[in-house]
């Protein structure tokens, strides 16, 4: 098995300092394969020849990848996934913004499923899903009668941004949104629903599961929000995305629209940017702005504000002890917390002290 062992310090320094540009692109495909590993093997010794660098999903079902290209190596990036079955003429997905680096290093993991459902397969097969639109037919689908837009995301993805009037679902993980669609849905069976995700590779499973539960009028975003702000963009149209487009990489969202649609969890200032708490021990995932980032050292809380000053030694003893499982609900309502607890004094003239 091949994988990089070099600390992420030195790799982030590593590509800061790189001579050329790179651009970011993702593409997946449900495609039965074989002798994974071995494939696993190649791919990451060919990919890694051309500097590229990402996360690649490999599964018997097909493979789910983001990948950071150098510029000048993009052609034979292209040429060599012509070379694969599995890639011919795969739609690849190029992103938006290259403000920081998306990725450090490359990887490709074996995985039981490219997006866990925890279902058995004919629940949510992807040779079952719905017919797919094009970001222009989509666009116009949106203002259709009886028309809702799904949103197929996790809730802190739709938070940043959305499409107008979607529906949003409190879920954590594909796996829990999932058992939801059929019940908010169910009085929608007579509606178009128009699914979408960032690049279309959840929606394939997700029009899947409502077919299997008896809805018909589903239909789903070719290429997801990256491909509708690519053609919007191409095509001068104004976008009915509004806000940012969540991304599973260091960058954390691409701006798809001007406008800021939700808060910082801690000061409720208009605010899009996600971070992780820096106390290495908690890591939750919520928006803070730079103000409160400063006040609370990148920490979600005073009580992890205080246990990242520690010193190391005593942090590390404090994660050999115990800590409580937490549901995805669990989750959800602790970030919600945040808007009511530790909050940053904004009388304070030095936001620092």
């Amino acid at each position: 098995m091949l994988y990089n062992k070099i600390d992420k310090k030195l790799l982030k320094k590593r590509v800061a300092n790189e001579p050329f540009a790179r651009k970011t692109c993702s593409f997946y495909r449900y495609y039965p394969l074989e002798d994974i590993a071995s494939l696993r093997d190649r791919l990451y010794y060919e990919l890694n020849e051309l500097s590229v660098l990402g996360r690649i999903y490999l599964a018997a079902e097909g493979i789910n990848a983001q990948c950071s290209i150098p510029l000048h190596q993009y052609d034979n990036f292209k040429h060599l996934l012509s070379r694969y079955d599995i890639l011919k003429n795969v739609s690849l997905q190029t992103g938006l913004e290259e403000i920081v680096p998306s990725f450090y290093k490359l990887t490709i993991k074996i995985r039981p499923e490219l997006v866990a459902t925890n279902l058995p397969t004919h629940q949510a097969n992807p040779s079952l899903a719905s017919p797919k639109l094009d970001p222009l037919t989509f666009h116009e689908a949106l203002t259709a009668e009886k028309t809702l837009a799904v949103d197929i995301r996790n809730h802190y993805e739709h938070e940043v941004g959305h499409f107008d009037h979607a529906l949003r679902l409190p879920a954590d993980t594909f796996s829990d949104l999932l058992p939801m669609l059929p019940q908010k849905l169910n009085d929608k069976k007579d509606h178009n629903l128009l699914l979408y995700c960032t690049g279309g590779i959840r929606c394939e499973k997700a029009s899947a599961y409502l077919r299997h539960h008896g809805f018909s009028n589903v239909y789903q975003l070719r290429g997801g929000i990256i491909a509708y702000a690519n053609a919007v963009k191409n095509h001068h149209i104004a976008s009915r995305f509004k806000g940012k487009n969540f991304v599973f990489d260091e960058r954390l969202g691409e701006k798809i629209s001007s406008e800021t649609i939700a808060v910082c969890h801690q000061c409720s200032a208009p605010c899009d940017t996600h971070t992780n708490c820096h106390y290495e021990d908690c890591h939750l995932l919520f928006i803070q702005c730079e103000q409160c980032n400063t006040y609370f050292n990148g920490c979600c809380s005073i009580a992890c504000k205080e246990k990242s000053a520690l010193p190391i030694a005593t942090q590390r003893s404090l994660r050999k002890r115990p800590h409580p499982k937490h549901s995805a609900l669990a989750v959800h309502k602790a970030r919600a917390a945040l808007k009511k607890i530790d909050r940053r004094p904004l009388d304070n003239p030095n936001p620092s002290s």
